[in-house]
């Protein structure tokens, strides 16, 4: 698994906590914190497939 999507991973499970944190205390900051998880999951599938494209290719 290549580290940048490593990285991401660890950014969208911390993203998905503070969301969960956020909401739990009533603050509507997590919405933010939701959009950031996205943002890294895709970052994560992307560099994913990109290692997978060039593996097989």
């Amino acid at each position: 698994m290549p580290r940048l999507a490593l990285y991401a991973l660890a950014v969208c499970v911390l993203a998905v906590g503070a969301a969960v944190a956020s909401f739990v205390q009533g603050s509507w900051l997590g919405i933010v914190w939701v959009l950031m998880a996205g943002l890294s999951s895709n970052m994560a599938w992307y560099y994913l497939r990109k290692q997978r494209a060039g593996t097989e290719g």
